[in-house]
């Protein structure tokens, strides 16, 4: 059954010391019987106040310090308002996948910016950007390198979420849904909940081209969903904390999208996308568990490359997932393994 995730008689909410907590806040929004949506206006807002909250606690940096490291967009902006929060100077080697919108903000908030050359290689960008920021380094020693890719104190801030689920959700099994992009949202919240000794099961959202779960060898020219997969490998995608990954090409992503937001009005991105879809397939084969999706930030950023398109949407019902047992079996439009199966035939979780 339905059921609300918010008392009648909590307290109201308390006023913020700053933006970066007001807006870190998710809501949790029940669509079906045990189907959660989890949405944030943007969450990494979550590891990027915890990771510095953690380096100041430590002493491994100092207010007024220079934090850098490069970004897509979304970190870039989280990175940014975690600084401004506590008082630290930002640099960001971005892509050249931000936008002037953020551009500005991050100027007006302080933070510099400069965008490596334009490349139509995700791998090419990434590098490019890896390696700018180590000439940076070298040029500026004091600077910290955030590394949100590889460094595990991004995982940190997102144990208040799993305790907002844990709080919220009624006691049972959980599958929790989720692109995976550094790996640090979906595994973090998993692992904090299996901690407190809830059933989870975690369920990762690829797109094709990634070579995060190996499908790096089927290429998807029209995805262009910011913040999941990668041309390079992450030391914060936890592999053997998946039990089911989906792979989702963009037609599909974009469908469920535009299905989400016309049956329950939640404007979110292309990832929240795939992982609605994925859900709902999920929670098809298995309806034991109730299933808690990640919606990680707002539909701006889709408008004209996939909601202007919504005359083009499939009928979600009408599609499918190819199951398979080995990556070279991976095809469009849609993708599902068991992970550990997976992992056992190719232990480096990703094609050699």
């Amino acid at each position: 059954m339905l059921w609300a995730c918010h008392d009648q008689n909590e307290e109201e909410p308390r006023v913020h010391e700053h933006i970066a907590e007001a807006v870190k806040t998710p809501d949790l929004i029940s669509l079906q019987p045990d189907l959660v949506c989890l949405r944030f206006e943007t969450m990494k807002i979550y590891s990027a106040l915890g990771a510095v909250r953690h380096l100041l606690e430590s002493g491994a940096v100092a207010p007024g310090d220079t934090l850098v490291d490069s970004s897509s967009g979304i970190y870039a902006q989280a990175l940014a308002l975690a600084c401004h929060r506590y008082g630290m100077k930002c640099h960001i080697v971005g892509s050249t996948t931000v936008d002037r919108t953020l551009r500005v903000q991050l100027e007006i908030l302080g933070a510099t910016l400069e965008q490596v050359r334009p490349s139509q290689d995700l791998r090419l960008d990434q590098e490019l950007r890896v390696r700018r920021i180590a000439e940076i380094l070298a040029e500026n020693p004091s600077y910290h390198w955030m590394r949100q890719y590889h460094d595990g104190i991004h995982y940190y801030g997102y144990r208040d979420v799993a305790a907002t689920i844990a709080r919220e959700i009624p006691d049972g099994p959980l599958a929790l849904v989720g692109g995976v992009g550094s790996g640090a949202s979906t595994g973090a919240v998993a692992t904090y909940l299996r901690e407190a000794g809830r059933d989870v099961s975690l369920v990762g959202v690829q797109p094709f081209g990634s070579v995060t779960f190996g499908s790096e060898h089927v290429s998807d020219p029209d995805m262009i969903i910011a913040g999941i997969g990668s041309a390079i490998a992450f030391e914060n995608v936890r592999h053997e904390l998946y039990d089911r990954v989906h792979w989702v090409n963009f037609a599909c992503a974009m469908s469920g999208a535009v299905e989400l937001l016309r049956t329950s009005g939640i404007f979110a991105g292309l990832s929240t996308g795939a992982a609605y879809l994925t859900s709902l397939w999920e929670r098809r084969q298995d309806d034991s568990r109730t299933y808690v999706f990640i919606a990680a930030d707002t539909g701006h950023r889709y408008v004209e490359s996939a909601y202007a398109r919504h005359a083009e949407a499939q009928d979600i019902d009408a599609l499918k997932p190819h199951e398979i047992t080995s990556l070279d079996e991976l095809k469009h439009p849609w993708s599902v393994a068991s992970w550990p199966e997976i992992r056992d035939r190719e232990p480096a979780g990703t094609r050699p």
